[in-house]
């Protein structure tokens, strides 16, 4: 975090709180939606609306899943920037570039440690 100026840290919080209050809503929505969707499975319908609703449900959850793995994330970033954490990559401690922080303000690893857990978590899921 040495070299992320006040400027710069002042502007990544307000794009985490944004990010924050937008997928909040996108939550809320999505929760108001499911319910709207299970009280209209009452008719009858034949076997291709079954399985294009359950389709779509499964896409509906992933989102929903996304979502609030992206929300915990954001979280998690303004925690460390309370905390005075933020900016470290967690796995190597060097400091995440600036231009990273700009397009993925919720960056925990600087990109070569990301790829690195990326590829890692490919070969788990693999197995």
């Amino acid at each position: 975090m040495d070299t992320l100026t006040q400027t710069h840290l002042v502007t990544l919080r307000h794009l985490l709180a944004y990010r924050l209050r937008d997928l909040k809503a996108e939550l809320d929505a999505e929760s108001g939606a499911s319910r709207v969707t299970a009280d209209a499975t009452l008719d009858v319908r034949d076997r291709k609306d079954v399985a294009s609703d359950e389709a779509l449900s499964a896409v509906d959850d992933a989102e929903t899943a996304r979502d609030a793995d992206e929300m915990a994330a954001v979280e998690a970033a303004l925690h460390r920037l309370d905390s005075n954490q933020y900016g470290d990559c967690m796995d190597c401690g060097q400091p995440i570039a600036l231009q990273r922080l700009l397009v993925q303000p919720a960056a925990a690893r600087c990109a070569a440690c990301q790829s690195l857990f990326e590829v890692d978590t490919r070969r788990k899921a693999v197995r």
